[in-house]
């Protein structure tokens, strides 16, 4: 082995591996016809319905073909019939077992950028053959491992093997020219691994296949949802010289699906259905409890503790815990619809195949465009369907626009004013939906006098309805506005229980100087948030949305125009009686809007708080007073002890004595009068409680 070239074939062994699992993966051949899409209906919601159809001979199967992802919603939805008579007698589908159930039934795995001696590693004990250019070995493996390399040596792969002779022998795997198991089971093993492996690559199409027992010529027809991309609305509004102007409205319809869709039937669904996805395609599992006899469990030995007591002890065998419940299979999350702004909430179900295939048919409005738009429209309950008239081709991977709608609108000019930071109106329009079909939300493009004029989005709206867009800034229109507030005013006060409530009223006023710079009339519509807890005073609004007023107002030419809008604020403010000062109750005393109870009741408590503050604040001083004194009567004591040390001072220390005696006195009086002025401030007190708890108007 000393001889042997050193080469490495590490790459060429990776190479034989894939090799094994190309060659281990059979074509799967099938008499399956395929049928042709012949339906398409499109939704705002994230799915399509498709109906495909075709003829099937005696004893053939049909094959639906599908992207991997696509398949929960082909469990979910798929319908079979079959015209003739004949009867369905089953439906199969290529599976979808996560990879990691799969490999989990191998005794190796294959990692990442795993090397050769990490895969022989694992399969100690298995009989291989080596191939070197001069000899070929064969023995057990013992283990494998990647060896570092060094100044001298580069890394090596290496691996030991227990020979028939029963000596253990090393051998470069770079250095080995061909490697193969010499047992059938294991060599079959890693072709299946690697066909597992290639399959798990290929996840983009899933075949559903359609049986029958029939046995003669006849038609299926197969219908099923599956998520596309919504289409899109675009329009154009177009003002000429006639009254109305004329509404364009166009669909964007894009085909992802891989096929193209050659001469279908193609509907438009303005709405959104509920829909959701549920994990169908992909194998569930449930884990389950592990459960056990109690007499299969092991005695455990029992350790016995020195006495303490002489009572007798207990003893607790422990055992092994109850096994935890197993966690149960997640469910699956519904993904809630959308909800319209002002249209309100799309919940209806999407129609069957069925219902899909009769139409009305309108005729063809006067056209502004070279291309005449015809299609049908009918109401689907809540959801409104637009049905091309005339077969449609979209190749795959191709987009279409498809025009839906091309009919006069009833429509007046006005102008917006919404943002109260800006000194110039919008340019707008207010479009009354007259066309008897939904007009599904999208951008608009405004043309006037034959000129591009601006752009603007409107959501959905219903027969009927009416929506305001704005597309241009009015230049010829300036706005100012000038805010004030009065004073809050009390306008109802209440007591009940020692609280005060009070009904406060502010009032705003917002008033717009309005500038018609143009000598043409024009109608200028003011919107402004409705403010919670606001009332309109000295006018109503032409109309209200959820969260805004909106004023109309008429401008002359060249003329200037105040408009004041006022707005009350009125609001209850509740406090605790015994909290205010007697300054504060005289400033609810002198409210005129009170009556003579109410105002004798509250002049009675400020009263008594009054007479409360006036012996408190004697007692207080009368504290002060007595403090002094205490003050003074340790200086005397101090001067008396230091007198009384020196001779001849008999006299002053006398004077002393006498002015102590006169302070005892004072002290006394002092502190008298604080005691009586305690007890009627706790009978003031007493009587401010009882008159604020019996307080009511």
């Amino acid at each position: 082995m000393k001889g042997a070239p050193r080469r490495r074939h590490l790459p060429i062994m990776k190479q034989t591996f894939w090799l094994m699992g190309a060659l281990a993966l059979g074509a799967m051949g099938t008499n399956a016809a395929e049928l042709t899409v012949r339906q398409v209906v499109l939704y705002k919601h994230g799915v399509g319905y498709f109906e495909r159809a075709g003829e099937l001979a005696p004893g053939e199967s049909a094959r639906l073909d599908f992207k991997a992802a696509e398949m929960d919603d082909v469990l979910k939805s798929l319908t079979i019939e079959e015209k003739g008579g004949g009867k369905i007698s089953g439906l199969r589908y290529d599976s979808s077992e996560p990879l990691a159930h799969k490999l989990a039934d191998f005794p190796f795995q294959l990692g990442a950028a795993q090397p050769l001696s990490a895969v022989l590693d694992q399969l100690k004990g298995a009989q291989i053959e080596l191939k070197f250019a001069n000899e070929t070995v064969t023995g057990a493996i013992v283990a494998a491992r990647l060896t570092p390399g060094d100044d001298k040596r580069a890394e090596r792969e290496q691996i030991t093997l227990l020979m028939d002779a029963g000596d253990l022998h090393n051998f470069d795997l770079g250095a080995a020219a061909g490697i193969r198991f010499t047992d059938a089971r294991l060599q079959t093993q890693f072709k299946d691994y690697l066909a597992v492996l290639t399959e798990a690559r290929s996840r983009e199409k899933r075949s559903v296949y359609i049986d029958s027992t029939d046995s003669k010529r006849r038609e299926v027809v197969a219908s099923y949802m599956v998520p596309t991309p919504v289409w899109k609305s675009s329009y154009r509004l177009i003002f000429g010289e006639g009254a109305q102007p004329t509404l364009e409205g166009w669909a964007i319809v894009d085909n992802t699906t891989g096929e193209d869709w050659n001469k279908v039937d193609l509907s438009l669904v303005s709405g959104r259905p509920i829909s959701f996805i549920s994990r169908l395609y992909e194998p569930r599992y449930v884990a389950r409890q592990t459960a056990e006899l109690p007499e299969d469990a092991a005695s455990a030995p029992v350790v016995y503790e020195g006495a303490v007591e002489t009572e007798a002890d207990t003893l607790t065998i422990d055992g092994q815990p109850p096994p935890a419940p197993a966690a149960p299979a997640p469910l699956p999350q519904a993904a809630a619809a959308g909800k319209a702004k002002a249209t309100g909430a799309f919940s209806s179900a999407p129609a069957n195949g069925r219902n899909l295939q009769s139409f009305v048919r309108l005729e063809k409005a006067s056209a502004q465009s070279t291309i005449t738009a015809s299609a049908g429209g009918r109401e689907l309950g809540e959801l409104f369907e637009y049905h091309i008239p005339t077969p449609v081709t979209v190749r795959r991977n191709e987009s279409a626009m498809l025009p839906f709608l091309q009919q006069k609108v009833d429509t007046r000019k006005l102008l917006i004013y919404s943002d109260q930071s800006s000194t110039h109106p919008m340019d707008a329009a207010e479009i009354t939906n007259s066309t008897g079909k939904t007009l599904d939300g999208g951008p608009i493009t405004v043309y006037d006098a034959g000129a591009y004029a601006g752009e603007a989005l409107v959501e959905t709206v219903k027969t009927g309805d009416k929506r305001l867009i704005s597309y241009g800034v009015d230049l010829g229109t300036r706005i100012t506005t000038q805010w004030d507030s009065k004073a809050e005013q009390i306008r109802e006060i209440h007591a009940r229980r020692g609280i005060l409530t009070t009904r406060n009223a502010v009032v705003e006023t917002s008033t717009y100087t309005i500038h018609n710079v143009d000598q043409k009339a024009k109608t200028l519509v003011i919107e402004r948030p409705a403010r919670q807890d606001y009332n309109l005073l000295d006018r109503k609004p032409s109309e209200k949305t959820s969260d805004a007023y909106r004023f109309e107002v008429k401008l002359a030419p060249g003329a200037t125009e105040k408009f004041p809008v006022v707005e009350e604020h009125v609001y209850e403010r509740s406090l605790a009686i015994t909290s205010l000062t007697p300054s504060e109750l005289f400033t609810y005393v002198r409210n005129k809007d009170f009556s003579d109870a109410a105002r004798k009741q509250l002049e009675q408590i400020a009263g008594l708080k009054q007479q409360i503050a006036a012996a408190g604040h004697e007692i207080q001083s009368l504290e002060s007073q007595i403090n002094d004194v205490i003050r003074d009567q340790d200086r005397l004591r101090q001067n008396i002890g230091s007198l009384n040390q020196v001779s001849g001072q008999q006299q002053q220390v006398q004077a002393y004595a006498q002015r102590l005696a006169s302070q005892e006195s004072q002290l006394a009086s002092l502190r008298d009068r604080r005691a009586e002025l305690d007890k009627k401030r706790t009978a003031l007190e007493s009587e401010v409680s009882n008159s604020i708890e019996s307080v009511l108007f």
